[in-house]
This record gives C-alpha cells, sequence and structure tokens, in this order.
C-alpha cells in the first residue's frame, strides 16, 4: 500500500500539537480538511487511530504503533530538507530552542537578534519552559538550561557567564533601617512569589547559611509566573524579590530598587545550550550555536 507522505506528516501534526485545531492553524488549513485527511487515512488502513471526543483525543493503540514506525522516519526527512539549505548561498532553515524567561530575554535574545539581521533566511523559535523538556520529543532543535541540569547524553554548550542572585526591594516599600539582616527574617515580610508555571510551584530561594545552602519558601500578597513580573510588582512596591543582579542592576544604581543578605545570597551557574549528540547540525542551527557560544 503506498501512503501519502502528506497525510501522515498531518497525523503526526495532529499528535504533537494534541488538536484538531491546533494541527490546522500550524498547517495553514482548516479543522474540517484536517479532520477529513485523518479520516481518509483511517479508512485506507482501515484502522482507527484516534479516540476523539469533544474534550480529549488519544492514540488507539494501531495510532501509538503507527506513530513509533513512521515519527523517526519523517523526522530524518525533515532533518534532510534542512540540510539541503547549506547549498544556498546563505544559511536558511527553522531553528526551535526551549529556555527558560530569563534565559531568552538576557542571554539568547540580546546575541541572535544581530544574527537574525544577517540571516533573514533563518527562522528563530524561543519557546519559554522551566521544565527539562526532552527536546527530541517535543521537536527541538536544543534547549537551554543551567550547567548541572543536563543529561549525561546531551552535547552541551556553555553560553553564558555564572548568574548571581540578589535579593532587591523598592524604597517605598521597605527602609534601609528595616530590611533583614537574615534570610529567616523573610519569613514575616511582604515577598512576591515566582510560580514556575511548567511545575506549578513557587519558586524556592535559596541562600548559604553557615557553609551550607538552605532553601526558603516565602509568602506575601502576590504570586507570578514570569521573572519580568516579579521585577515590575517589586518596583510597584509590592515586596522583596529573588531575581539575579543582571535583571535589576540598573535600577540598583539608580536607587529605585535597594539590596539586602548580599552576604547569603548564591551564585547560579551559567546556562549551556544542549542538544542530542544525534543532531545532524543544519548550516542554520550551526550559525545559532556559533553566535551563543560562550567565550571568558
Amino acid at each position: 500500500m503506498k501512503e501519502n507522505l502528506n497525510d501522515l506528516i498531518t497525523f503526526m501534526t495532529v499528535i504533537q500539537e494534541g488538536s484538531f485545531t491546533r494541527a490546522a492553524v500550524k498547517a495553514g488549513t482548516t479543522q474540517s480538511a484536517v479532520s477529513q485527511t485523518i479520516s481518509n487515512l483511517e479508512a485506507r488502513l482501515q484502522l482507527k487511530l484516534l479516540n476523539r471526543t469533544t474534550r480529549s483525543l488519544t492514540l488507539t493503540e494501531a495510532g501509538e504503533r503507527l506513530a513509533k514506525l513512521i515519527g523517526p522516519a519523517l523526522e530524518d526527512i525533515s532533518t534532510g530538507l534542512e540540510q539541503l539549505s547549506d547549498l544556498r548561498d546563505k544559511p536558511a532553515g527553522r531553528v526551535r530552542i526551549s529556555a527558560d524567561e530569563y534565559a531568552i530575554q538576557q542571554v539568547l535574545w540580546p546575541k541572535l537578534a544581530p544574527v537574525l539581521k544577517n540571516y533573514p533566511d533563518i527562522h528563530l523559535e524561543l519557546i519559554t519552559d522551566y521544565g527539562l523538556v526532552d527536546i527530541a520529543k517535543e521537536r527541538f532543535d536544543a534547549g537551554v538550561r543551567r550547567g548541572g541540569l543536563i543529561a549525561l547524553d546531551m552535547v552541551a554548550i556553555p553560553i553564558s557567564a555564572e548568574h548571581r542572585m540578589v535579593v532587591v526591594v523598592s524604597p517605598h516599600c521597605l527602609q534601609k533601617k528595616d530590611l533583614p539582616t537574615t534570610p529567616a527574617e523573610l519569613l514575616a515580610l511582604p515577598c512576591i512569589n515566582l510560580q514556575l508555571p511548567t511545575h506549578g510551584q513557587n519558586l524556592s530561594w535559596t541562600f548559604v547559611i553557615n557553609g551550607q545552602e538552605q532553601k526558603l519558601r516565602i509568602q506575601g500578597q502576590v504570586i507570578v509566573n514570569g521573572i519580568n513580573q516579579v521585577h515590575q510588582a517589586c518596583l510597584d512596591g509590592y515586596g522583596l524579590a529573588y531575581v539575579p543582579h543582571a535583571l535589576v542592576k540598573d535600577d540598583i544604581a539608580s536607587g529605585r530598587l535597594i539590596t539586602a543578605l548580599d552576604d547569603f545570597t548564591i551564585t547560579f551557574p551559567g546556562y549551556y545550550l544542549y542538544y542530542t549528540s544525534r543532531l545532524k547540525s543544519s548550516a542554520a542551527f550551526n550559525v545559532i550555536l556559533e553566535a551563543l557560544r560562550h567565550n571568558d
């Protein structure tokens, strides 16, 4: 049986997106067209591939087996087509990277924005994610995480220096004379929590106390799920914030924010770009890689 490659690609897109509607948007077609394509594929195979309800979309046993059979092959085809761009005068193609919000804002974008100007045929996707995403399963070319959080089977390239954390607060919220002198005092003060979207938990504040790292679960009126929202809430006087120094250095210099507990704060390892050792690097990916590589 000769099967239509486009139909198989549509099937995999539906699986990856988890929705006929999102698959249609990604493919630039209609939801009804995607649904009809899957129905035709099931009819030709004489097998049900998907269980569909108004609220969920799941694979049948046949669907799971088909996905395992064709997924790697379609990935190889996609990679091969991207590598053909090496024959062009300038690198071209799509590069997808998963990273947390701070890494995208402070590390990736400042380095990659000029690259995109020079290589207009490179299309870059920066997707915010705080978890240790399976980049192969989620079809990312690479991920960005701090050193120490990367699986041993990945290639990891340093792309930034270390990141020193600071506790800051607006002088409109606390005067210098009222600042905490030990981390434990934070438990009785208004603090701004960062809820990690991927984990659904608030970020612990880590300090070095008597030579040992200790984590605090702090409380406050405000909980947000983005580091920039933490920054703004702190500037607006809603409490103390635990953020990377690079994010607030200008506010500290201008006096908009003041620091506390400097003797207790920690420095996190720098960020690494990681990718599978099986990745057949395209010219576009190599351009991104070289732009990000950290040089002391």
